[in-house]
C-alpha cells in the first residue's frame, strides 16, 4: 500500500484530501458569511456533523470571530438536541444532511436559528450505510458549498479564539455546557507549549482522529494538530482493520484513542494485525475511559513503549500523564501532575488525605482559563474548593506522586457499607478471553442496600458458572457479583463510554431511592 504523496500540508478524509491554504481559505469564506448573519464575539455556533474536512473548516470559522463553536453528539435525541441548541442560544447551525432527522422540526422553522445542510461526504456515507438520497441537501435548503460561493474572503484580524463548548454527556441529568473564556496571550502560549509536551503536537506530524469530535479531546487533537500537523487524518467511524490500514497509508505518527479501540484492535486476527506497516507511530494516546492493565500490556508490547496516557476532565483538561516506561514501573497508574497542576485527594470530611487512602479527586491547572456551566453557574460553583474542581472521581496519589483511579464516585456500588469499584470487577472480566464486553452496575438490594450485577457480552464459550469460578480467583468475596446477566451488547458512546444511567434504570425505577 503505497503512502498518500504531498509536498503541502493537508487535511485527509476518505478520498479527499485538501491542502491547508485551501482548509484556510475556505474557513475565511465562513467567517465572513457567519459575520454576515450577525456572528461576533461571545455567540454560539452549533455542528451536528460526523467527522470529515468541513468540519474543522466551520470550527476555524467560527473561531476567526471569538464566537463559540457548539459540537452536537449526533447519538443525541431529537428533544435533548433541541435542548442544547436552545440552552447555548445558537444562531446558527450546521448540520449533515443525513442528520437533519435529529433536529426538531419546530427548531428548523425557528427565525432565529439559520440552518446550513452540508451534504454527508461519500466516506462518511460508507460508514454509516446512508443513502445517496439522505446524503442530499433537501431541495429549499441552504446548502454549505453555495453558500459559501456567496462570500469573500475574510481580512479582519482575529480576535482571541475561545475554545468550543462541548457539552458533557449527561449521565446524571441534562447536558451541562463547559463555556470557557478566551485565552490571554501567555495563557495561549502555556497551553500550546503543555500541548506540544504531553500530546506531542508539534510540527511535523501526521495526526489520526479516530474519535469524534464533539468530544473534548478528540475535538482539541483536531483543531490544535490541523495548526501544526503536515497531515490530519479524519475517521468518520473507528474500524480496527481501517484504522491499521490508515496508519501505514499515510506514515501516522501520532493518535489519540480510547481503551475500547485497543481491545477492538487486539480482537484481530494475527495475520491481519501484522499484515501492516506501523513502524512510523511515535506517541498512541489513550483516556476518556480506564484501560484494562492487561489490555494495555498487550498494546505496549504490539506497538512497543509508545503508549501514553493522561488524565483530566473536559472541565479541568488534563492534569497528569504518564509514558509506557512509567506505567510498566507503576501498572494502573495514570500519571503524575504535569507542570502547572494540582491534585488533592479529598476524605467524606474535607480533609486531603494521605498516599494510598482513596479519596474525591480535585484537580487544576493554574494556566487552564475559567469556565462557567452555560446557564448553570451554581453548578460551577459547587464543583470547587479551593481554586480546583471535581469531576466526581474517586482515586488516589502513591508515594511518589503516581495517580490512581478507583472509580466514577456515582459509579462506586455501596454494599453493606463497603465501598465497592465497578472498573476493577470489570477490568477482571475482560481479562477474560470469553468476555467480549462487560458493565458492574449497583442494584438494589433488600438486605444490603445495594448488590452488584455484571452485564456481559461473551463470544459463546463460557457460561455464569466459569465466569464465577475465575472470578473467584482474581477478587475477594464481597466484590464478587451477585448476579450475573448475558448481553448481546452494551450501549457505549463512540468514545467508548458505558451509558451506565441507561443500564441502571430499568433496575431503580421502582426503587424506594434513586443513585
Amino acid at each position: 500500500m503505497s503512502p498518500v504523496q504531498t509536498n503541502t500540508r493537508a487535511i485527509v478524509s476518505g478520498d479527499m484530501v485538501r491542502p491547508i491554504g485551501e482548509v484556510s481559505r475556505r474557513a475565511g469564506h465562513i467567517a465572513f458569511g457567519l459575520n454576515r448573519l450577525g456572528i461576533g464575539p461571545g455567540t454560539a455556533v452549533a455542528i451536528l456533523m460526523r467527522n470529515e474536512i468541513s468540519f474543522v473548516e466551520v470550527s476555524q470559522g467560527i473561531t476567526m470571530l471569538g464566537a463559540y463553536a457548539v459540537p452536537l453528539n449526533w447519538h443525541l435525541a431529537p428533544p435533548e438536541i433541541e435542548y442544547v441548541l436552545g440552552d447555548c442560544a445558537a444562531q446558527v447551525l450546521f448540520v449533515h444532511a443525513d442528520l437533519l432527522d435529529l433536529v426538531p422540526p419546530s427548531v428548523l422553522v425557528d427565525n432565529k436559528l439559520t440552518v446550513i445542510v452540508v451534504r454527508t461526504p461519500e466516506d462518511v456515507c460508507k460508514a454509516y450505510q446512508v443513502s445517496p438520497a439522505r446524503a442530499a441537501v433537501p431541495s429549499g435548503m441552504l446548502e454549505l458549498e453555495s453558500w459559501i460561493g456567496l462570500q469573500q474572503a475574510w481580512t479582519v484580524p482575529p480576535v482571541p479564539a475561545p475554545e468550543s463548548i462541548i457539552y458533557t454527556s449527561g449521565t446524571t441529568g441534562k447536558p451541562k455546557g463547559v463555556r470557557r473564556n478566551p485565552p490571554t496571550a501567555e495563557q495561549r502560549r502555556r497551553l500550546d507549549t503543555m500541548r506540544e509536551q504531553v500530546y506531542g503536537l508539534r510540527a511535523g506530524i501526521r495526526l489520526l482522529v479516530p474519535a469524534p469530535m464533539y468530544h473534548a479531546a478528540p475535538n482539541v487533537f483536531a483543531m490544535a494538530g490541523a495548526k501544526v500537523a503536515e497531515h490530519l487524518v479524519l475517521m468518520p467511524k473507528f474500524d480496527a482493520e481501517d484504522f491499521l490500514r490508515l496508519v501505514e497509508q499515510h506514515r501516522i505518527t501520532n493518535i489519540v484513542t480510547v481503551p475500547t479501540m485497543f481491545v477492538r484492535l487486539l480482537r484481530l486476527p494475527e495475520a491481519v494485525r501484522r499484515r501492516y506497516d506501523l513502524r512510523s507511530l511515535r506517541m498512541v494516546h489513550h483516556a476518556a475511559a480506564p484501560c484494562p492493565p492487561d489490555v494495555k500490556r498487550a498494546m505496549i508490547e504490539w506497538f512497543g513503549p509508545i503508549i501514553h496516557e493522561w488524565y483530566g476532565t473536559t472541565e479541568s483538561s488534563v492534569v497528569t500523564a504518564c509514558n509506557s516506561e512509567e506505567w510498566l514501573s507503576h501498572p494502573g497508574t495514570v500519571g503524575r501532575a504535569i507542570p502547572g497542576a494540582r491534585i488533592e485527594v479529598v476524605g467524606e470530611d474535607g480533609a486531603v488525605l494521605p498516599p494510598g487512602s482513596p479519596g474525591e479527586l480535585y484537580v487544576g491547572l493554574d494556566f487552564l482559563p475559567d469556565f462557567t456551566y452555560h446557564n448553570r453557574s451554581e453548578d460551577r460553583q459547587q464543583i470547587g474548593r479551593n481554586g480546583l474542581i471535581t469531576g466526581g472521581d474517586i482515586g488516589y496519589l502513591d508515594a511518589e506522586g503516581f495517580l490512581f483511579l478507583c472509580d466514577r464516585k456515582k459509579d462506586m456500588v455501596i454494599s453493606g457499607g463497603v465501598n465497592i469499584y465497578p472498573s476493577e470487577v470489570e477490568a477482571a472480566l475482560l481479562s477474560m478471553p470469553a468476555v467480549l464486553d462487560c458493565a458492574v452496575i449497583g442494584i438494589p438490594d433488600a438486605e444490603f442496600g445495594e448488590a452488584v450485577l455484571a452485564l456481559v457480552v461473551q463470544d459463546g464459550s463460557t457460561d455464569e458458572a466459569a465466569i464465577r469460578k475465575e472470578l473467584g480467583q482474581r477478587l475477594a468475596r464481597f466484590k464478587l457479583p451477585k448476579a450475573i446477566e448475558f448481553r448481546d451488547s452494551l450501549p457505549r458512546d463512540d468514545a467508548g463510554k458505558l451509558l451506565k444511567r441507561r443500564l441502571r434504570e430499568p433496575y431503580w425505577e421502582n426503587a424506594p431511592r434513586v443513585i
